[in-house]
C-alpha cells in the first residue's frame, strides 16, 4: 500500500472508519459519566463522589491531586467526597477527564511503544505549560488549559493504530515521524467532532497549528497551546522550530514578548513542575 500525499492518507482513513476496521479513540465510561452530569447540572458532591469510587485507581488519584500543592487545603483529603467537594464540580469534571485520558496513550503492540510514549509525554509536557499560561488570560480556567494541552496531538492515536499494518510508515520512522505531524491535525479534528467537547475546546486538536490563527484580540485555549507548545519544542529539531515567534498572534494576545522564556518567569517554572507531577 502506497501513499504519494497525506491526502491519500487522509482518504484511507476516512475509508477504514467507513468501513468500521478503525476505531477511534473514546473517553472511558468514568469520564463521560462525570462530565455528562456535571453539565447537566444533576450531581451533588455526594453523587459524584459516588460515581467516581467505581473506579478505585482514579478515587486514588483525585485524593492525591487534591493533597497536591496545586489545589491543596489546610485540612488533609482523605476520602474522594472530601476531594469532590474541595475541588468543586467543574474542576472535577476536567481533572477526571485529564487523569484518564492516559490510558489512550498505550501501544497495542511493542513496535510502537516508543512512538505512544513520546506523543503522552510532549502532551503533558504542553499541558503543563498551558496551566501555566492560563495565569496571563484570567478569563480562562487552568484546568480547562490543562486539558487543551492534553488533547492537542490526540489525532496521532488513530494514525499509530493503522501503521502498524502498513509496512512503509511501520518499518520507516523518518517517514511516520513525517506523516503523524502533518496528518494529526485533521485526524484530531474527527476525534474532536465525535467526543462533542465544548466549543472553546473543538479547535485546539486542528488548529493548533496554524500559527497565523487569529480569532480575535482575546486569547483562547488554542493560543495557550500555540505558545505552549512553542516553548516546548524550543531547541530541538522539530520542524516547526522555524516558526518566527514574532509572526504568531497568540504571543501578543497573552501579553507576551515572542522572544519571552516561560521558564524564567517568576514562579512559572515551579507551577509547570507541579502540574507535570500531578499527569505523571
Amino acid at each position: 500500500m502506497q501513499f504519494k500525499t497525506v491526502q491519500d492518507f487522509l482518504v484511507h482513513v476516512q475509508q477504514e472508519l467507513d468501513a468500521n476496521r478503525l476505531i477511534l479513540p473514546t473517553l472511558p465510561d468514568i469520564a463521560l459519566k462525570v462530565r455528562d452530569t456535571v453539565s447537566k447540572g444533576e450531581a451533588n458532591a455526594e453523587e459524584l463522589a459516588k460515581m467516581i469510587t467505581t473506579d478505585a485507581a482514579l478515587s486514588a488519584r483525585l485524593i492525591q491531586v487534591a493533597n497536591s500543592p496545586l489545589y491543596r487545603g489546610t485540612v488533609e483529603v482523605n476520602n474522594i467526597q472530601m476531594a469532590v467537594a474541595r475541588l468543586g464540580n467543574n474542576t472535577i469534571r476536567t481533572l477526571v477527564t485529564s487523569l484518564v485520558m492516559q490510558q489512550m496513550f498505550s501501544p497495542t503492540s511493542d513496535t510502537l511503544e516508543e512512538q505512544f510514549r513520546e506523543t503522552w509525554e510532549q502532551s503533558v509536557n504542553v499541558s503543563a505549560i498551558c496551566r501555566a499560561l492560563s495565569s496571563f488570560a484570567s478569563h480562562l480556567d487552568a484546568d480547562e488549559a490543562m486539558l487543551a494541552g492534553l488533547i492537542h496531538q490526540i489525532g496521532k492515536l488513530p494514525i499509530l493504530m493503522l501503521v502498524e499494518k502498513i509496512d512503509e510508515f511501520r518499518d520507516s520512522p523518518s517517514r511516520l515521524n513525517k506523516l503523524l505531524e502533518k496528518a494529526h491535525p485533521a485526524v484530531g479534528k474527527i476525534i474532536m467532532d465525535s467526543w462533542n467537547f465544548p466549543g472553546s475546546l473543538k479547535p485546539v486538536a486542528s488548529e493548533y497549528i496554524n500559527f497565523q490563527r487569529d480569532s480575535g484580540p482575546v486569547a483562547d485555549y488554542v493560543d495557550l497551546v500555540q505558545v505552549a507548545f512553542l516553548q516546548s519544542i524550543a531547541g530541538t529539531g522539530h520542524p516547526a522550530c522555524r516558526v518566527d515567534w514574532t509572526t504568531v498572534p497568540a504571543f501578543a494576545k497573552l501579553g507576551m514578548a515572542a522572544d519571552a522564556e516561560i521558564l524564567e518567569i517568576d514562579g512559572v517554572a515551579e507551577e509547570i513542575e507541579m502540574a507535570q507531577m500531578m499527569l505523571t
